[in-house]
């Protein structure tokens, strides 16, 4: 009975380590496929937008956001060019259906990560995390900058940013 329990108690033990390990392989290494393969290059070419010409909320908010319908209908409500990319966004817009973006950066529940801090206040580039971005022509597919608390530490000591362990773990 002992064999059993002692056993059964390391069988569950392998489960929920093995259960962490893929969450967190999972968010760093897969590669997500977007709905619409949007052009941050041709973009910014063409209106001369920044990031935050889109991403509104990244100097006032803890969390960027991810532009939908709500940005993307102020100008293309209509076809504006020949793009089959921009035809999905119109389309989306006319139904005022939410375009389903995946979400690639993933931030553990146990840190507290605000893009205001870093964007709004500590005036950070985008590229810092995002990498070249502006000058992709897709979506990035996974992340530039993997979510680990040494590429934090790293960032944190290199910008002389507070490297107290309640700065960002709440």
């Amino acid at each position: 009975m002992r064999d059993i329990i002692i056993g059964s108690v390391a069988f569950l033990l392998a489960l929920v380590i093995s259960s962490v390990w893929f969450i967190h392989a999972r968010d760093a290494r897969s590669e997500v496929l977007q709905p619409i393969q949007f052009n941050h290059k041709l973009m910014i070419e063409k209106t001369g937008f920044t990031c935050m010409g889109c991403h509104k909320l990244v100097k006032t908010n803890a969390r960027a956001g991810i532009p939908n319908i709500e940005t993307c209908g102020m100008c293309h409500s209509q076809m504006m060019g020949k793009s089959n990319e921009e035809n999905k966004v119109v389309a989306y817009v006319r139904q005022n259906k939410q375009i389903p973006w995946r979400t690639i950066y993933y931030v553990p529940d146990y840190v507290y990560f605000s893009h205001r801090r870093h964007v709004g206040i500590a005036k950070l580039k985008c590229s810092v995390c995002h990498g070249a971005i502006a000058s992709m022509t897709t979506p990035p597919r996974k992340q530039f900058l993997a979510i680990k608390m040494q590429n934090c530490i790293d960032c944190h000591e290199k910008y002389k940013a507070s490297t107290d362990c309640y700065a960002c773990h709440r």
